[in-house]
């Protein structure tokens, strides 16, 4: 995909397959150094930081969907319109690199987690595990995704998405028979710290 930014490339056929999804009004070079630490941990994944379909409305940066004029009601609307995009997207890399559903990792920040999250509601999976970090469903899970963990990252003084969106979405999946986990961050507004980051490589499963 142009403009998006491949972190690492493993000597041979990759093992897994990260990918990170940005924020609105951000770009793929903003999450490099959160890729830079997931490649560390992995070192035989293929980790690459996409870049927003769509140049954002704020007149810099990219988003994924736009957010001008937008509502708790047309907000599942714009996310299922550009979700068949963010599937391909997904679909495509992982033929690329030759790792399938079952070895792939979504993270996300913000939208790119509004949409890493509302990914697992459809079938079939697109990845083992999704990380969001700052996110939030557009409205609230209906099924428990199969094969796919999900493990939300939040600061508790997130003035843009609440943390209580993150608190919402882990009772609603854990109703619905889903592996979730929960970490909030005291103190932390939208953003990513370096306890949040650890956080998450703690959450995934150790390389083998």
């Amino acid at each position: 995909m142009p403009d998006s930014i491949l972190i690492q490339q493993p000597a041979g056929q990759p093992e897994q397959l990260i990918l990170l999804f940005h924020g609105v009004g951000s770009n793929a070079q903003d999450l490099v150094p959160v890729g830079q630490q997931f490649a560390a941990r992995f070192a035989a994944a293929q980790v690459l930081s996409l870049q927003g379909l769509y140049p954002s409305d704020f007149g810099q940066g990219r988003q994924w969907f736009s957010i001008a004029g937008v509502t708790e009601e047309n907000r599942p609307q714009r996310i299922a319109a550009v979700m068949p995009a963010f599937q391909a997207l997904v679909r495509g890399l992982q033929q690329s690199s030759g790792v399938g559903p079952e070895r792939t990792t979504l993270i996300g920040f913000s939208q790119g987690s509004i949409l890493s999250l509302e990914s697992t509601q459809l079938e079939p999976a697109l990845a083992a595990h999704v990380v969001a970090f700052s996110g939030r469903f557009a409205q609230a899970p209906k099924r428990a995704p199969a094969g796919t963990a999900v493990h939300l990252i939040h600061g508790e003084a997130d003035p843009v998405i609440a943390a209580e969106h993150s608190r919402n979405a882990q009772q609603q999946l854990q109703a619905l028979g889903a592996t979730v986990t929960l970490d909030t961050e005291p103190g932390m507004g939208h953003g990513i710290n370096a306890r949040m980051l650890a956080l998450a490589l703690a959450r995934l499963p150790a390389p083998q």
